[in-house]
């Protein structure tokens, strides 16, 4: 079953291990290797987590790429998802 309008990975990030431990996003940041400005991005859903953010964020958070990955595919079709119809794209008829 479909989530219904799925959080941004950028919210989960800041709402689960963020706020929750008082780590602030340049403190994330420096653990993460990236920049301030990279991760603000991701956190405030301006970015999505690429392949290698997944990997920096299963490093310094625990949980798998595959689980990053999935919050930002998840997130991703839902909001194409709701202008489908836009894409101008039709059936074949494949026999």
């Amino acid at each position: 079953m479909k989530m219904y309008n799925p959080p941004h990975p950028g919210e989960i990030i800041k709402g689960l291990w963020l706020e929750p431990a008082k780590i602030s996003i340049t403190e994330a940041a420096k653990a993460l290797a990236v920049s301030r400005k990279t991760l603000s991005k991701v956190i405030n859903g301006n970015g999505s987590v690429t392949p290698e953010m997944a990997v920096r964020l299963s490093i310094a958070l625990g949980a798998s790429p595959e689980s990053w990955m999935g919050h930002q595919v998840t997130y991703d079709l839902w909001q194409i998802e709701q202008h489908k119809d836009e894409l101008g794209v039709h059936v074949l008829n494949v026999a």
